[in-house]
Order: structure tokens, then C-alpha cells, then sequence
């Protein structure tokens, strides 16, 4: 069935990268509960065909692709597959990144190996995924891309210089695409996550250095990934038809845009 501006919202095409773990595996299941199609990306295929199949038990539809959103054939690939199969796609999350396996250090002795890892993954990532679903989007003048930075790129969080900068990055990114994109019905947005507590483990952050966050929140307990769901629903929605080009940060109120 076609999707106008009014048409319902269940039913439509939910493309999220990183969709295997953590924050992109709540986006996946929020999504299918909530009755529309998901297309659950990810790196590790038993990761996301696990997401998947939750999704399916619980009555949902869910299409799992084993992507890397670095590498500009396999997102390429993965459009046209999403395109054949259902001939839509309507909100895409970029979620991907590297980040829990970062080791934090001086920006002096990151590899040079690894800070081109971080922002080819981190940033390329998200320019290859909406380059890709962006033409699917155009075809029925309206789209949602919610693209998750970081609050660790307001914070000027120290130790993590290539994550940071990849975060600030995909900010600006947000800013232009949504100038590029809105004649076409399509918002852009960015999401600004605080700390969560995933079920990915993080060797370099000590639970006192957790507990010091913690104490300078406004909402001083710790973060899950529900905290996270009902802004990318939001962003998803009718509701914010008219909010494109910003950045929405979700820690409990520790830093400030």
C-alpha cells in the first residue's frame, strides 16, 4: 500500500544500521512492536538475525542484511534489495559506529590505522546509507533520517578524540542534509545519546568514573535504552513534520545544547 504524508504509520519501511546490539537492537524491537516493517543492518549476521527473529516471534516483519555501512557496494547492494523487496524505504536510523571497543588514550597515540577506522565507519557510514536510501525516499516525497551522534561531542569528552570528532561530524552532516533534503519532504535530525546501559560491555570506563556522570545529571540514575526509544519514535513520526536539522540530546541532563 502506498504511504502519503497522512497515510497511518504502521506498515512503513524502518532501515537501522547497527541494528544487532545495544541501542540499535531497541530501535529494531521498538519498531516492530509498533507495527512497521524493519530492515535490521548489521556486521555480525548472528547478531541481527537473532533481532530479527525476536521481532518475528513477537508477530512483526523483519528483513536482516549483514552489512558494513563503510563499504559503499555492500550499502549499494543492500538499497537495491530493499527496494526490490518491499519498493520503499522510509525512515532510515543511521545507529552504526565503532565505539565500545575503543580504548581510551592521549590523541597523540591513536593509531593512525584506527582514527580512519572510526570516521570511515562513524561518518562515511551514515553519508553512504543516506546516499543510498535517500533516492527511495524522494519517490514518495516524505522521510525521516535520524542520525545518532553523541553527547560525548558537546562534552569534549577527552580520551576519545576520534570518536568525538566522528560525532561532532555527523552534527554537521545532520545540518546540510536536511537543507538538501527538505524540498523533498524529508527531515533530517540527529540524536545525542548520553552514557547507556547496554548489554555491550566498555572495559574503559570504571564504575566510578559511571557514578561521577551520574552525579552530574539533572536525572541523576543511570540510563537504559528505553530512555532512547519514544525520541527516535518521535523523530520517526508525523508528529515532527515540521523539526528538521537538529539535534535532540538524551543523557538524563548533563550536558546542554
Amino acid at each position: 500500500m502506498s504511504m502519503s504524508q497522512t497515510s497511518p504509520e504502521g506498515g512503513r519501511v524502518v532501515v537501522i544500521t547497527g541494528a544487532g546490539q545495544g541501542l540499535g537492537r531497541a530501535y529494531a524491537l521498538m519498531f516492530g512492536a509498533r507495527n512497521q516493517v524493519v530492515v535490521a543492518m548489521d556486521l555480525n549476521e548472528v547478531a541481527v538475525n537473532a533481532v530479527a527473529s525476536e521481532i518475528r516471534a513477537a508477530g512483526g516483519e523483519c528483513l536482516s542484511l549483514v552489512v558494513d555501512v563503510g563499504n559503499a557496494d555492500a550499502v549499494e547492494d543492500a538499497a537495491r534489495r530493499i527496494e526490490k523487496q518491499y519498493g520503499r524505504a522510509d525512515i532510515l536510523v543511521n545507529n552504526a559506529a565503532i565505539f565500545s571497543t575503543i580504548q581510551m588514550r592521549p590523541f597523540e597515540e591513536i593509531p593512525l590505522d584506527e582514527w580512519s577506522r572510526v570516521l570511515h565507519v562513524n561518518v562515511t557510514g551514515p553519508f553512504l546509507m543516506a546516499r543510498s536510501i535517500a533516492p527511495l525516499m524522494r519517490r514518495k516525497k516524505w522521510g525521516r533520517i535520524i542520525n545518532v551522534s553523541s553527547a560525548a561531542a558537546l562534552m569534549g569528552r577527552a580520551n576519545y578524540l576520534h570518536y568525538t570528532t566522528s560525532k561532532a561530524a555527523v552534527i554537521g552532516m545532520t545540518r546540510s542534509m536536511a537543507r538538501e533534503l527538505g524540498p523533498d519532504g524529508i527531515t533530517v535530525n540527529a540524536v545525542l545519546p548520553g552514557a547507556t546501559d547496554t548489554e555491550i560491555p566498555r572495559q574503559t570506563v570504571t564504575p566510578a568514573q559511571k557514578q561521577a556522570q551520574i552525579a552530574m545529571r539533572c536525572i541523576q540514575r543511570e540510563a537504559n535504552v528505553d530512555d532512547l526509544t519514544g525520541t527516535v519514535a518521535f523523530l520517526a513520526s508525523d508528529e515532527s513534520r515540521f523539526i528538521s536539522g537538529q539535534s535532540f540530546v538524551v543523557d538524563g541532563g548533563l550536558v546542554f545544547l
